[in-house]
């Protein structure tokens, strides 16, 4: 098929492609369902295993759909994904329905850029390389400066320290009365 075409193979193209992403994230996720225990045994072992379950099921609960089919579109974070919800229990018909649309929307925005890209740079194949790998350094940068940036640990809930025998809970000493650490705080908190 060539980049100015109205071939009528176009829909069969996409939807093969959507077929065969919902069928790798379904086989992720019977992996994660099937391993689960063994794999959750070393991967959330310990307080700190534990957390990273207690964040992955919360994040699952709170935007289930709409975090698998961010995934698909994330090198490496539709595994993560598709495997961490099998190894969780998320509910597996959510799961193929949010897998499903992922696909869909996945194959056919590879299919447009594609198209795209086809058009735009069929003359100099050279030019679509050199800003591919343009924007993909500049997002990545972004996101990184980003992520440096943003004061995260603000963000995050208190620790909460194991009270001794006997006493109430204990509230981190750096604990403001809101629970939130006092060390980053501005001037005039």
């Amino acid at each position: 098929m060539t980049s100015g075409s109205a071939d009528p193979r176009i829909a069969a193209l996409i939807a093969l492609a959507a077929a065969g992403a919902f069928l790798g994230d379904n086989a992720a996720y019977l992996l994660g369902r099937r391993f689960g225990p063994a794999i959750a045994a070393r991967v959330f072992a310990g307080r700190c295993g534990a957390r990273r379950r207690a964040w992955a099921e919360r994040s699952l609960r709170r935007f289930g759909v709409r975090l698998i089919i961010a995934c698909r579109f994330i090198p490496g974070g539709r595994t993560a994904v598709t495997l961490t919800c099998g190894i969780v229990g998320y509910d597996r018909r959510r799961f193929m329905m949010a897998t499903g649309v992922a696909g869909v929307l996945w194959a056919s925005y590879a299919f447009l850029l594609g198209r795209l890209g086809g058009q735009a740079f069929e003359d100099r194949p050279w030019a679509g390389l050199l800003l591919a790998l343009t924007a993909a350094a500049v997002i990545s940068a972004g996101i990184e400066a980003v992520r440096r940036l943003r004061p995260w640990r603000r963000l995050a809930p208190a620790r909460v320290r194991q009270p001794a025998p006997g006493a109430g809970p204990a509230r981190d000493p750096g604990a403001g009365s809101h629970g939130t650490s006092r060390a980053g705080a501005r001037p005039g908190e």
